[in-house]
């Protein structure tokens, strides 16, 4: 799955295109490397995200159709 419709899908970022002006503006990246918003998400990777606060995440599922009470399943919050 892309990965900015990760993040939409996940409720880390409310819209599919402010996911992707995030990876255009070089805060987002998988794995420690700088994201492009086609790059492709797969269970077990590590998303950081600078945004004011960082946030770290490790991807636990990429389903397509999630329920927002369901969303939170997609992945795990890392120190």
């Amino acid at each position: 799955m892309r990965i900015d419709k990760f993040l939409k899908n996940s409720r880390i970022i409310k819209r599919r295109t402010i996911a992707k002006e995030a990876c255009d503006q070089g805060i987002v990246f998988i794995n420690g490397k700088q994201s492009k918003p086609g790059d492709e998400v797969k269970v077990g990777d590590i998303i950081e995200i600078n945004f004011n606060k960082p946030l770290k995440i490790e991807v636990l599922d990429v389903s397509d159709n999630v329920k927002k009470e369901d969303s939170k399943e997609l992945y795990k919050i890392l120190d």
